[in-house]
């Protein structure tokens, strides 16, 4: 008797339905739910970097998992994330690669009044075009940026890169000041002159000495009250170097001194009982450096965590 499947099938157990299987090829239908998003850039990082391959890797991770919650009893395989596919590229014009990325959001959030993007990145320089784009689509939008930096370097020494995303968006009026929240800024990884920007800005800088100091449950309470009395949305930039480097080292810019991923885990649980929360990306991500795909395994959790407690 012959034995075939379709390569590169794993194991099957009739009684477990793998997270892989909630993505659904978009075919140009409206997205009332969630949509996934891979924005295959790194030509901006001021260090080398694989980024570009993180959102066929966030997908393979998925994957690993089930779609099942142990603690809660919670299943995901009813939902669905429609994935759009990535956004193409150019070969070399980094300013030409921001602007198929915000045309491109705009045009799908404009079209899809309901859908929760999952943006992966990429370097964190996509977050200048997306966040953009999200604020012209949807409105009045807070931000809260999970990050060891600033990312408000100047445009002259070096251009665009993935050091500048909310340089622009602050300097471009994308956002305010006092809708960007900078949660696990840490020592050593940033200068005098941007942590003084930022609080010239009027930015909410949190550091990772006062998430240690009084708990991330209190800090994100305190962010997000403050949202929900001045934002009619609220979106998620998750640079994956807010992590400490033992828990990411598929991310070239982490270092020692930052979050576990439990803690950034239940960040993102308490962020995603508030009904502003309405898109997120993930950035910085380099396959080609990481330890047993543990990052991108770690990514793909995490957008599983969100589903979950969206669900409950």
């Amino acid at each position: 008797m012959i034995h075939l499947t379709q390569p590169g099938t794993l194991f099957q157990d009739q009684y477990v339905t793998r997270a892989s299987e909630l993505l659904q090829k978009w075919q140009g239908e409206g997205v009332h739910s969630y949509g996934l998003i891979g924005v295959p850039l790194a030509k901006t990082s001021i260090s080398h970097s694989g980024a570009h391959l993180a959102p066929a890797a966030f997908r393979q991770s998925l994957s690993g998992f089930t779609t099942y919650a142990t603690e809660s009893g919670c299943d995901l395989q009813r939902e669905r994330i429609i994935d759009f596919g990535d956004i193409a590229m150019h070969a070399t014009d980094v300013i030409e690669s921001h602007k198929r990325i915000k045309d491109t959001l705009y045009e799908l959030l404009q079209k899809n009044e309901k859908l929760f993007p999952i943006i992966i990145g990429g370097d964190h320089s996509v977050s200048y075009p997306a966040i953009a784009a999200f604020q012209q689509a949807r409105g009045k939008t807070a931000v809260i940026q999970f990050d060891a930096h600033c990312d408000v370097r100047n445009l002259h020494d070096g251009g665009v890169t993935n050091g500048t995303p909310f340089r622009k968006l602050l300097e471009e009026k994308h956002i305010e000041g006092d809708y960007l929240y900078q949660v696990g800024i840490r020592n050593f990884v940033n200068s005098e002159a941007y942590i003084h920007y930022v609080k010239q800005a009027g930015v909410r800088m949190v550091t990772m000495e006062h998430v240690t100091a009084v708990g991330i449950q209190n800090v994100m309470q305190n962010i997000l009250h403050e949202v929900e009395q001045k934002a009619d949305h609220l979106y998620v930039s998750l640079d994956m170097d807010v992590l400490d480097q033992a828990y990411a080292p598929g991310c070239p810019a982490a270092a020692p001194g930052g979050m576990s991923s439990s803690v950034l885990i239940e960040a993102l649980s308490l962020i995603t009982r508030s009904p502003l929360f309405s898109g997120i990306d993930l950035v910085e991500v380099d396959p080609t450096v990481d330890f047993r795909s543990m990052t991108s395994k770690l990514s793909a959790y995490m957008v599983l965590s969100v589903l979950e407690k969206r669900i409950r």
